[in-house]
């Protein structure tokens, strides 16, 4: 199995970190246009491998030839968010970087399942989907697996329980329209509406909305990468071990939802194929609009975009 990650800022050395502690690919290669930049970045990890006991393979290169065979490719170059941007405010730079890469994975990993965690993110796998013309299965965006992590620790934090008994959904963009669902979170089976106040719960799913920008106001010059990385390793475990996860993506959807022609994040099932199955489940009439709202907003950065 062969991983590679596209840009080897933050959150793509996170993920390169993250992939070579959980062991998930013989072979890890970090890629960036920058002169040293990932090699340099992968012999610091490559060094870390016998304090692990990474037994595999990981290095850096320029060269994107090196794709070849690639079973996933993550895409996280770009831009990173500075305090007061928005992800709309990153959309046509990124754009063109992420056609850029999407082009260089059509021409040398034609079979490959593509990972984009590049901001804004429903636009960019919009942006990724349209240049390689791979089947909507093998084009998914991260997304709404770091939204539910951020979602479960807030929970946990609330009420001083492990982050490990809580289980919650977050669907939708991946922006500030995004649905944290309520009434399905659950502490060890428990709904939280039995646990916390509606009052503390509004202030957790408004917390989970900005979760993003509350680091970045906080670094002042970058945002989040390790969570980010991490969340995106696990949906590539999922694809390598073949293990029918149920994550919350960002996914073509057609029809579901009765929304169409746009991606967002909705729970699917993550296996050997990539995209599975897209689970379609009950939403009330509230969260419904919630998540079509997002739809549309995902529809006017998509017509932001420069031509494709």
């Amino acid at each position: 199995m062969k991983l590679s990650i596209i840009g080897a800022g933050a959150v793509g050395t996170s993920c390169a970190h993250w992939a070579l502690v959980k062991n998930i690919a013989q072979e890890i290669v970090l890629f960036d246009i920058v002169p040293g930049l990932a090699r340099g970045k992968a012999l610091d990890l490559a060094q870390s491998g016998p304090l692990f006991g990474y037994s595999g393979k990981i290095y850096g290169t320029e060269d994107f030839s090196l794709l070849k065979e690639s079973s996933i490719v993550i895409i996280t170059a770009g831009k990173p968010r500075t305090p007061g941007m928005s992800r709309e405010d990153l959309l046509k730079v990124n754009a063109e970087i992420v056609k850029s890469c999407a082009e260089k994975i059509k021409q040398f990993a034609p079979d490959s399942i593509l990972i984009v965690v590049s901001n804004p993110i429903d636009a960019m796998v919009y942006v990724a989907y349209k240049i390689t013309g791979f089947p909507k299965e093998r084009v998914i965006g991260m997304a709404g697996a770091l939204d539910t992590a951020r979602y479960r620790y807030f929970i946990a934090e609330a009420l001083g329980v492990s982050p490990r008994d809580v289980q919650a959904l977050v669907m939708g963009i991946h922006g500030d329209l995004m649905l944290p669902l309520t009434r399905l979170a659950n502490v060890a089976g428990i709904p939280i509406t039995e646990l916390l106040n509606s009052e503390k719960i509004k202030e957790i799913v408004e917390r989970t909305k900005y979760g993003g920008g509350e680091i970045v106001n906080l670094l002042k010059t970058g945002s989040a990468f390790t969570t980010p990385g991490l969340a995106t390793i696990e949906m590539a475990e999922a694809i390598f071990k073949d293990e029918k996860r149920i994550l919350s993506c960002s996914v073509l959807l057609e029809g579901e939802y009765g929304i169409d022609g746009v991606f967002l994040g909705v729970p699917v099932i993550l296996g050997r194929r990539g995209v599975e199955k897209i689970l379609e489940i009950r939403l009330e009439k509230e969260e419904l609009e919630i998540l079509h709202r997002g739809a549309e907003a995902c529809r006017n950065l998509i017509q932001a975009l420069p031509d494709l």
